[in-house]
């Protein structure tokens, strides 16, 4: 049996809204012929996706499960359209996915100037994103930090760079030169993953916030409800007025690569990858100009 891609938009729309009628108006469809193309769905996987009664309508374990394995599906059937429609009017695009503080120009430019006929696009990702976009086909390849789950790809380490401490701007070791892990201990942790990914040897308490990259890290620790830890270079490119950056040396350093589907077998990626290698260095320098905050006055030096 085929998954018919069209129903299962139709489904996600319904699972996101919970309401046929109103996901009818956003598909632009009569609602009983949507609730047609549902029971349909329902007669093809041979499993009921929602509960409808009186209450409203729900979503079951079947129909969970569909919408957690939906959203990548239909990601990977944008990107085949993308490429396929890219390759059609015979303009070539690489899309580069990279996380926040990394430079993607100095690969793009090495790369450009032996493929001036493929497009680079860029788009920022997430650390709980990086693998699924890049399985999906949502990117072509992209700068990654560790950890990642490594299956069904091929990581390239590129470069490390050391950490800094971001601390509230009022807090006691927010004029320091440096602090060390000792410093912080007990102290609550805005992390962005899983706990157990902490790059401390004597890991924090859990400040309990859900976190997806650096701009709601900030806003947390921010507000003073815990620290955080981030990579140099985002000293860098983010700066906030109520969030100082402390260097902290005995913290483990922060590992970038370069990953690509294990499935993907193409020419241009592959140079892609070549031309990150060659500039590393170039794109490590990029997080060496350091904006730190003391004491609410921003000092910038070369580290």
């Amino acid at each position: 049996m085929d998954l018919d891609l069209r129903k299962l938009r139709y489904f996600v729309t319904v699972a996101d809204r919970l309401h046929f009628g109103r996901a009818a108006d956003e598909l632009h469809i009569a609602q009983p012929v949507l609730s047609r193309q549902i029971r349909a769905l329902e007669q093809d996987l041979g499993a009921s996706l929602f509960t409808r009664d009186r209450h409203g309508v729900e979503l079951t374990d079947a129909g969970r499960q569909l919408l957690a394995d939906a959203g990548p599906l239909l990601a990977s059937t944008h990107a085949v359209r993308r490429r396929v429609s890219a390759a059609a009017s015979g303009k070539r695009r690489l899309m580069v996915g990279f996380r926040a503080g990394i430079a993607v120009t100095p690969a793009a430019r090495a790369f450009e100037d032996r493929h001036p006929d493929v497009v680079v696009d860029v788009q920022r990702i997430e650390g709980d994103d990086q693998a699924a976009m890049l399985l999906d086909g949502r990117i072509d390849v992209g700068y990654v930090r560790l950890p990642i789950d490594e299956d069904g790809l091929r990581v390239t380490p590129l470069y490390t760079e050391p950490r800094v401490a971001v601390l509230p701007a009022g807090h006691r070791f927010a004029g320091k030169k440096e602090v060390t892990e000792a410093d912080l201990a007990g102290e609550p942790l805005v992390w962005l993953g899983d706990p157990s990914t902490q790059p401390t040897k004597r890991p924090l308490r859990n400040a309990g916030y859900q976190v997806r990259g650096v701009d709601e890290t900030l806003e947390h620790v921010a507000a003073g409800r815990g620290i955080s830890f981030l990579a140099r270079s985002a000293s860098v490119f983010y700066s906030h007025p109520d969030v100082v950056y402390v260097p902290i040396p005995d913290l483990a350093p922060d590992q970038v690569c370069l990953a690509v589907a294990a499935s993907r077998t193409s020419p241009v990626v592959d140079d892609f990858v070549t031309a990150a290698q060659s500039t590393a260095e170039i794109t490590a320098e990029c997080g060496n100009y350091e904006r730190w905050q003391l004491g609410g006055d921003a000092v910038t030096r070369h580290a």
